[in-house]
C-alpha cells in the first residue's frame, strides 16, 4: 500500500474512523504506525459499529474486548473530541496510555496554560506530568467539559465517582484524591470559577451528628439551641458545644434510657452524670483508655448548666422543672503558669531552628519566638501586613484572631530580613478567599499556590529540638510547643521590666489578668520587692521549734541590722527600726545586781561580745552605745573581779574614736 492510501480513509468506513485518521495526521505517526492504527481501528468498528450499545456491555466484557483488539488509542481520540463519553469504571480499569498525548493535542492551548502555572506554582517536573498529562485529561474526558469551564461542582463529582467505582482500590482513591487536589489548586491559579482546596476532613452537619441521640424528645431541644447560638457564635464554638452535649446524651443513652427527654430529668441524673464524667475515657480522635483531662470535664459540666440555666429563662417548654445543676457541681479548673523555655534551652532551640532545611518552618518559627504571635495568626499574616514607619521601625499588623481584635507589633532588622527573603522566594500564587470575609487575601505564608499548615511547622520544631539536644524528665526528649515560643516571648519581655500595659498591647490580651500569668513567671517589680523585704521577713520572724533559728550564731547576729544588745543568756532581736530599748543591759549594769559564785563563765561569754558591739558602735558614731557598752564592760569586769582573779585581753581606749 502506498504512503497516500495509508492516511485516508476508505469510503466505506464508518464517521468514527474518519475522525480518527484526521487526529492522527497531526501525530507525526510512521506509515507503518499509521496502517496498523487504522487496521485495528476497522477491526473493532467492525465489530462493534455500535459504540453506544458496546459503552453499556459490563466492564469485564468491555476490557476483555480491548485486550482482544487494541482499540483504546481509538477510543480516546473519540471521547477527547466528544464522540463517545467513557464511564469512570473504564477509565480507572484500563491505563491511559494514549489519553495525555492525545488530549495535549486537542486542547493544545490549555495544557500549555497549565504547565506554566505548575511551572511557576513551584511544582516539580514528575508531579507537573502526572497531573496534567494523566489526571487532568481523565477529568476533562468524563466530564466532557473545557479546561476553562471546569468547575468545584465538576471536581466533587468526579471525587464521587471515583469514591463510589467499583473498579477504584484503596491505593487508587488516595492516589487520584491527591491529584484533584492539585488540579484544583492549579485551576484556581488559572482563574477558573474555583475555590483553592483546603486540607481539612468532611466535617458532619450538626443533625448528622445528633442522628447518635435516639431519644428526639432530647435530641430537638439540643439541635434548636445550637442554631440559634450559630448566628452569634463560630463554627468551631458551635462544635465544641455539640460534642459535649452528646457526651450528657451519651449518658443518658447509657445509663437511664427510659428517660423521656429535659422535663423528665432530675438531680440524680446529674449527679450520675458528673461521676461518669470524671472517669470516662477520651473519645473521637484522641480516643485512648486513660481519663479525660480535668479541663474536659469543667467544659463539659458547664456547658450542660449553662444549657439547662438558657432554656429555663427563656421559658421553653422542653426544660427542667428546677435548677439541676449548680455552681458548685463545675471542677475548678486548675490554671498553671505558662511554660515558658528557660533561657539556655530557648537560645539553644533558636539555634537550631535557623539551620532549619525548611525555609517555612524556618522562618515562621523565628517570627513566633520574635514578635509573640499565636500560630493561628502567624499563618493568617497577609503580606502586606509588614509595614515600616521610618523612626519607629518595622511593625507587623496581626489580623482579627482568637480573640477578634488585631495589634501591630513591632520588628527587628534580623526578623523583616528572614521575612523579606520568604516573600521573594514564594512566588506571586493568585490571592485566595479569606475564609472568615470572603474577601480576596494575598496571605504571607502559601506556597505552590495553597496557604500553608501547622504540619510542617510543628515538624520543623520537632527537627529543632533534637538538633538542640533538648531533654526532660529521664532523658527524653524535650517536648515544645509553637505557643511555648509566644510564653517565652512575654516572660523575656516582663523579666526585662516591661509594663503590664505594653505586655498586654504586644501579646493582644484583653483583660488584665490574661496578662498577668506571663508577667508573674519572672516581674523584676516581684523580684526587687521580694530582695528588699526578704531580709527584714528573715530577722522579724521568731524562730520556730524545730527550726533554725533567726540569727543563727554571735558572729552572724553582731554582722546584722539588730540594736547591738547582748544578755547574759542570748541576744536581742529588737531591729533597728524599732528604735533603742529603754531596757537594753538593765541588769548587769545595775547597783543590786550580784554575781553567784558559778556565774564567772557566763559573764565571760558576753563580756567578749558587748566589747565587739562596742568597737562596731564606735565604728558607726553611735556615740550613746558605745557609752552604753562600756558601762556594761565594766560592771562585768567589776562582777568578775568580785568572783576572783580573771586576766583582761581588753585593750584600754582613753579616748575612743568616733566614725565621721
Amino acid at each position: 500500500m502506498s504512503q497516500p492510501v495509508a492516511r485516508v480513509a476508505r469510503a466505506s468506513d464508518p464517521d468514527q474512523l474518519a475522525a480518527d485518521v484526521r487526529g492522527c495526521a497531526e501525530l507525526g505517526l510512521s506509515d507503518r504506525a499509521l496502517r496498523d492504527r487504522l487496521h485495528v481501528a476497522r477491526a473493532f468498528l467492525a465489530a462493534h459499529s455500535d459504540l453506544d450499545a458496546w459503552m453499556a456491555r459490563p466492564r469485564p466484557t468491555r476490557l476483555a474486548d480491548l485486550r482482544r483488539i487494541r482499540a483504546w488509542p481509538l477510543l480516546t481520540a473519540l471521547a477527547c473530541t466528544g464522540a463517545i463519553q467513557l464511564d469512570m469504571a473504564l477509565l480507572l480499569a484500563k491505563a491511559l496510555g494514549g489519553l495525555g498525548v492525545t488530549a495535549a493535542r486537542v486542547w493544545a492551548s490549555d495544557f500549555r496554560r497549565a504547565t506554566a502555572a505548575a511551572t511557576r506554582l513551584g511544582w516539580r517536573p514528575n508531579w507537573i506530568r502526572d497531573v496534567i498529562r494523566e489526571w487532568l485529561p481523565l477529568v476533562l474526558v468524563w466530564t466532557a467539559t473545557a479546561v476553562a469551564e471546569l468547575t468545584d461542582a465538576d471536581l466533587e463529582a468526579v471525587r464521587v465517582a471515583i469514591e463510589t467505582s467499583p473498579a477504584a482500590a484503596r491505593w487508587t482513591r488516595r492516589r487520584y484524591t491527591g491529584r484533584l487536589f492539585s488540579l484544583q489548586t492549579l485551576l484556581y491559579e488559572l482563574g477558573n470559577p474555583t475555590t483553592p482546596p483546603r486540607r481539612r476532613l468532611t466535617a458532619a452537619t450538626l443533625e448528622e451528628r445528633f442522628q447518635a441521640i435516639d431519644a428526639p424528645e432530647l435530641r430537638r431541644p439540643m439541635l434548636a439551641d445550637l442554631r440559634a447560638r450559630s448566628a452569634v457564635r463560630s463554627a468551631s464554638s458551635i462544635a465544641g458545644l455539640a460534642n459535649d452535649r452528646l457526651v450528657f446524651s451519651e449518658y443518658l443513652g447509657q445509663h437511664h434510657p427510659e428517660g423521656s427527654g429535659l422535663p423528665a430529668l432530675e438531680r440524680s441524673h446529674i449527679e450520675g452524670f458528673l461521676v461518669w464524667n470524671r472517669h470516662r475515657p477520651w473519645r473521637g480522635r484522641l480516643a485512648r483508655a486513660a481519663p479525660v483531662s480535668i479541663a474536659v470535664v469543667h467544659r463539659a459540666v458547664l456547658t450542660l448548666r449553662n444549657f439547662l440555666d438558657d432554656i429555663t429563662r427563656w421559658g421553653w417548654a422542653d426544660r427542667p422543672a428546677r435548677r439541676l445543676v449548680f455552681a458548685t457541681d463545675v471542677p475548678r479548673r486548675p490554671r498553671p503558669l505558662p511554660r515558658a523555655l528557660v533561657p539556655d534551652h530557648a537560645a539553644a532551640l533558636m539555634g537550631a531552628v535557623e539551620q532549619l532545611a525548611d525555609p517555612f518552618a524556618r522562618s515562621a518559627l523565628i517570627l513566633l519566638r520574635r514578635a509573640g504571635l499565636r500560630l493561628g495568626e502567624c499563618l493568617a499574616l497577609e503580606l502586606d501586613g509588614v509595614v515600616d514607619f521610618g523612626r519607629t521601625g518595622s511593625w507587623v499588623r496581626v489580623p482579627l484572631g482568637k480573640l477578634g481584635t488585631e495589634r501591630m507589633v513591632p520588628l527587628d532588622p534580623p526578623t523583616v530580613a528572614i521575612l523579606d527573603t520568604w516573600a521573594r522566594d514564594r512566588g506571586p500564587p493568585r490571592p485566595q478567599p479569606h475564609p472568615k470575609t470572603g474577601a480576596l487575601t494575598d496571605f504571607l505564608f502559601s506556597e505552590r499556590g495553597q496557604r500553608l499548615g501547622p504540619w510542617r511547622l510543628r515538624s520543623g520544631l520537632r527537627t529543632a529540638t533534637r538538633a538542640a539536644g533538648l531533654t526532660g524528665a529521664g532523658g527524653a526528649e524535650l517536648r515544645v510547643t509553637p505557643h511555648q515560643l509566644r510564653h517565652t516571648y512575654a516572660t523575656e519581655l516582663a523579666n526585662a521590666g516591661m509594663s503590664l500595659q505594653g505586655l498586654m498591647a504586644l501579646l493582644g490580651h484583653v483583660t488584665p489578668e490574661m496578662t498577668l500569668r506571663s508577667a508573674t513567671l519572672a516581674s523584676p517589680t516581684l523580684r526587687a520587692g521580694y530582695d528588699a523585704a526578704i531580709g527584714t521577713v528573715r530577722r522579724a520572724l521568731p524562730s520556730l521549734p524545730g527550726a533554725r533559728p533567726v540569727v543563727p550564731d554571735r558572729v552572724a547576729w553582731i554582722a546584722s541590722e539588730f540594736l547591738k544588745t547582748r544578755v547574759a543568756t542570748g541576744y536581742c532581736s529588737r531591729h533597728l527600726a524599732a528604735g533603742p530599748c529603754a531596757y537594753a543591759n538593765s541588769c548587769e549594769p545595775c547597783d543590786n545586781f550580784v554575781p553567784v559564785a558559778d556565774s564567772a563563765g557566763a559573764i565571760r561569754a558576753p563580756l567578749v561580745d558587748v566589747r565587739a558591739l562596742r568597737d562596731d558602735a564606735i565604728h558607726r558614731g553611735w556615740a550613746s552605745d558605745v557609752d552604753r557598752h562600756r558601762r556594761v564592760i565594766d560592771s562585768l569586769e567589776t562582777h568578775l573581779a568580785r568572783l576572783g582573779p580573771c586576766p583582761s585581753t581588753e585593750p584600754e581606749l582613753d579616748t575612743p574614736p568616733m566614725a565621721g
